[in-house]
């Protein structure tokens, strides 16, 4: 089991994932550079090595010979998201297979209007996915048209609240619009729960941190009187490497 992340920067002590890890949702927010990949390929192979399925939607629209090496491991199956029905057909037989899939998204395919779903968005709902699937979303700053589309994007990530089976986890830049109190709160709620607090990630602090050291949180498992108490620390996560 690859459940290995790091050391605590302030002892001797290792940082593991844990099976809990499967059903909360996690949040990466840091610089590009800062070892968000590093991360989120380490907890990709946890989930891999716990027999669950894995989507990863990569919003800069990469193309094959572009993604990093240490993704083509054995269970890296590469597709590239269109509104073609040949698309389609592809992606539902490798939801039905559960195998593990690197999905290319343009995120001009969501919609920018208030009352149209995207293809993009029925196809992320793919009941198939919501039932079996752990998913990781990789958002890149200022990426041409997320954000002006943001709105059915979060549509589809609210309806995870109350249908999704596992977790997932968010990697994104701490650029502006995770100022935006609205933003804050949402994504606050997917991290750490309804009882919480806007303070819990503060962006300002996140860009001073050196490469692969991240500021971790958590919610604890024990109820304190109004809610599960939040522990806070800075870890340094060991660099992952894969060779083909």
């Amino acid at each position: 089991m690859r459940d290995k992340l790091g050391k605590y920067v302030s002892s001797i002590n290792t940082l593991k994932v844990e099976e809990r890890a499967l059903y909360y949702n996690t949040l990466i927010l840091a610089e590009e550079g800062a070892g968000k990949t590093n991360l989120a390929c380490r907890i990709r192979n946890f989930v891999i090595d716990s027999n669950v399925a894995t989507l990863y939607l990569d919003f800069s629209n990469s193309e094959e010979h572009e993604i990093e090496y240490r993704y083509k491991d054995e269970h890296f199956n590469y597709i590239k998201f269109d509104e073609s029905d040949a698309f389609q057909e592809k992606f539902n037989a490798l939801v039905e297979a559960k195998k593990h899939i690197y999905m290319a998204v343009d995120p001009n395919f969501f919609s920018n209007k208030k009352d149209i779903t995207s293809k993009l968005t029925l196809t992320l709902q793919h009941k198939g996915l919501l039932a079996n699937y752990y998913y990781f979303f990789h958002d890149i700053e200022n990426l041409n048209g997320f954000y002006t589309r943001f709105e059915d994007f979060l549509l589809y990530m609210l309806n995870f609240l109350n249908l999704k089976k596992y977790g997932l986890t968010f990697l994104a830049q701490p650029h502006s619009t995770f100022e935006n109190p609205q933003i804050k709160l949402l994504f606050t709620f997917l991290y750490l729960g309804k009882c919480s607090n806007l303070e819990y990630f503060n962006t300002a602090s996140l860009k001073k941190m050196p490469k692969n050291q991240f500021f971790y949180q958590y919610r604890t498992n024990y109820q304190t009187l109004l809610f599960n108490d939040i522990k806070s620390n800075v870890v340094e996560i060991d660099e992952y490497t894969f060779d083909v």
